[in-house]
């Protein structure tokens, strides 16, 4: 079974999130799920970012990588929107990763490392109509086709946080997709 740690998206820790993990560790994973806004969880995308915005995006994103050092190095990093850009930084720089999750966003590989770390797979999983995605999706593609460990997954529709549960965004087809080849990523991490 896999160590996973599951960064959460910008409206902050929801009951989503967490049913998502639930779900992960129902199968038999460990998975952390790091508050990186102390309990604040917002109705909106835009009410989270100027939440993060006054702490600071990147101290949000220093302390959640922070919080990987007390787990090993044998992880899988997971991140939903906000939170892909810290566990595909700790994918691409952290060594022992075990592979890395990407919901509803992925950066340049460039951002962190020449090139995509040898020996860690990849998913990245994301709306073909969402417009966050869209501006991401150019960098997907090039990383699912520098590599034969990464896997793009294109959903039809525009729902940005679509597996969070607990978001109007949810789209219940799509999430049970997703959860059904994040656990097969899983079992094989």
């Amino acid at each position: 079974m896999a160590e996973v740690v599951l960064y959460h998206h910008i409206q902050g820790l929801t009951d989503g999130v967490r049913a998502f993990a639930d779900d992960l560790r129902q199968v038999g994973h460990t998975v952390h799920t790091p508050d990186l806004f102390d309990g604040h969880v917002f109705a909106s995308i835009e009410d989270g970012f100027a939440f993060a915005r006054e702490l600071g995006l990147d101290s949000i994103r220093e302390r959640g990588a922070a919080l990987a050092d007390d787990l090993g190095p044998a992880l899988v990093y997971a991140g939903f929107s906000f939170g892909v850009t810290i566990a595909q930084r700790l994918a691409q720089t952290r060594p022992g990763a075990r592979g890395a999750l990407l919901m509803y966003s992925c950066l340049p590989v460039s951002e962190f490392t020449p090139t995509w770390p040898e020996g860690v797979p990849v998913q990245i999983h994301g709306k073909e109509g969402d417009e966050f995605f869209d501006e991401d999706l150019p960098a997907a593609r090039e990383l699912a086709a520098s590599t034969a460990e990464a896997e793009l997954f294109v959903y039809p529709g525009d729902q940005h946080l679509f597996a969070d549960s607990s978001l109007a965004a949810y789209d219940p087809v799509a999430s049970a997709l997703l959860i059904e080849r994040v656990r097969g990523f899983l079992a094989s991490a």
